[in-house]
């Protein structure tokens, strides 16, 4: 196995079994990145499961009004962006409102893990929930609705940067993404992003361990250099107390 793949397995691995959404979204903060996570909402088809893998962008766009005239490609350019998934890949698709049809369902899904994929992040809705299950693809999505999008939407573009809410998130850049949300991590600082991440998973592991054994809160984050918030001053007329 060369070093790269070695690396690469390495980091996926301490991703999907040592790290959470919170604690890399919290290094990558303090890292001055400040809108890595993809909007709220956007959550695992199987409660609990955890995604990583490296972003492959897909580009919806919505037709002006449905249509049942006969298309040469009605999908657009999505056969040919699922059928380019590399492994440990994930199909991330966004560009459209979507509010009023599927992105991804049961058929994708088997074709993305024959691919050996890694997932399937969606800005907008899944179908085919229970197939998708069977299959154990993991998919995360803002929730399930079975109208099709062949007559409503297509695909224009992908392996393109893309932007959803506030986050640019540009081809193989890592997402992780477990029930508390999907952090996209750049991958210009993903290496940094990790290792900082594992020593701040300590660093709380050891906070935890002395407020359990009956340390405040305040002297326990101060004692191991985890207090991150502003410092008391003060109790204003109220009996309030103020930063």
């Amino acid at each position: 196995m060369s070093d790269g793949r070695a690396s690469e397995e390495s980091l996926r691995n301490v991703l999907g079994n040592d790290l959470t959404t919170a604690v890399v979204g919290d290094v990558l903060d303090a890292m001055g990145y400040h809108h890595q996570f993809l909007p709220p909402g956007i959550v695992p088809l199987q409660p609990g499961r955890k995604l990583v893998g490296r972003a492959m962008p897909a580009l919806q766009e919505d037709r002006p009004t449905p249509t049942n005239q006969p298309e040469d490609k009605p999908f657009g350019l999505l056969f040919e962006a699922l059928d380019d998934l590399k492994e440990g890949e994930v199909y991330l698709a966004t560009g459209s409102t979507a509010a009023h049809y599927a992105l991804f369902g049961g058929l994708m899904s088997t074709r993305a893990q024959h691919l050996k994929a890694a997932g399937a992040v969606l800005d907008g809705y899944v179908r085919d929930a229970s197939e998708i299950e069977k299959l154990g693809f993991t998919v995360f999505s803002r929730g399930l609705y079975a109208q099709d999008q062949g007559a409503r939407g297509k695909v224009t573009r992908y392996r393109c940067a893309v932007t959803i809410g506030d986050v640019r998130v540009e081809p193989g850049d890592m997402l992780f993404g477990d029930p508390e949300g999907v952090v996209v991590i750049p991958k210009a600082v993903e290496q940094e992003a990790v290792r900082r991440a594992i020593e701040k998973a300590s660093t709380e592991n050891r906070v935890e361990m002395a407020i359990r054994n009956g340390m405040s809160a305040g002297q326990a984050f101060e004692t191991y250099d985890y207090f991150t918030g502003s410092t008391l001053d003060g109790i204003d007329n109220d009996g309030c107390h103020y930063a």
